[in-house]
């Protein structure tokens, strides 16, 4: 069945204000859909630091549109702390921890088959201070796709259940990330920076699971990469709802697991 453009950018509008009505500042708010301006477990078995072929399967090798891979497998560190899903052909590798982390941090970058890279997870981070600026600094922000998930994280001003997000902030483009959040973006659906981060349980330090580990608006000088950098909201709607990268994405971040 054809889908017409307004109609799919109008049942997008309608499903991200559904799924993030949890992430205003409050919680709960109004769509920020706009263009106005300004479970996966670790396979049994699974030698430690590698990455296992999974029973599990979902679409097929020629992937409709919004399809994920039809074969999985699960990688897990060498303490066996976390593990997640990713597709068979892509890579999950082991690097050294960022300075500045808890003793035990991981951190584990992932690249798709061609060794294009898509995402890292970091474990044992700081706190984040929240982002500030100025009032006319602030940039609107959309929400395109947010799903709850279920992690281990700490509560508080600021904060709500962990999803699975894809944003979008406003710029000379329209610049979006995805990533693991239990951090609200900014009140009034604007921001200087949406961070895709998740406060940790005490004594454990943060984590993110994202592309970047913050979203900015870039300046046209900037390298945006490995952000996305989109002409139209269109354009980011159809990256979430058309393409397999994103479900393929989707599907690995929510199989994330961390072992308390």
């Amino acid at each position: 069945m054809t889908v017409s453009r307004g109609n799919r950018v109008a049942a997008v509008a309608v499903l991200a204000a559904a799924l993030l009505a949890g992430c205003s500042s409050a919680g709960k708010g109004a769509p920020v859909w706009t263009v106005e301006p300004g479970g996966g477990s670790a396979a049994p078995g699974a030698t430690p630091g590698t990455a296992t072929s999974s029973a599990t399967a979902s679409g097929g090798p020629s992937a409709k549109p919004g399809a994920t891979a039809s074969a999985w497998k699960v990688f897990t560190d060498p303490a066996k702390k976390i593990s997640f899903e990713l597709p068979q052909e892509w890579i999950a590798q082991s690097v050294e921890a960022d300075k500045g982390t808890l003793p035990g941090a991981v951190k584990v970058e992932v690249k798709d088959a061609a060794g294009t890279y898509l995402a890292t997870l970091r474990t044992g981070l700081p706190d984040a201070a929240p982002a500030t600026c100025a009032p006319a600094a602030r940039k609107s922000y959309v929400v395109v796709s947010s799903v709850p998930v279920e992690l281990p994280h700490s509560g508080g001003e600021g904060t709500i259940s962990p999803h699975v997000v894809f944003r979008v902030l406003q710029g000379y483009r329209f610049f979006g990330s995805y990533g693991i959040t239990n951090l609200v973006g900014g009140a009034d659906s604007k921001t200087c920076q949406l961070q895709n981060v998740v406060r940790g349980l005490e004594g454990k330090g943060n984590y993110s699971f994202s592309d970047v580990g913050s979203l900015k608006s870039f300046a046209p000088d900037e390298t945006v990469a490995p952000a996305k950098a989109f002409d139209t909201l269109d354009q980011a709607a159809d990256y979430v709802n058309g393409g397999s990268e994103f479900a393929n994405v989707q599907r690995m971040l929510m199989s994330l697991e961390i072992k308390n």
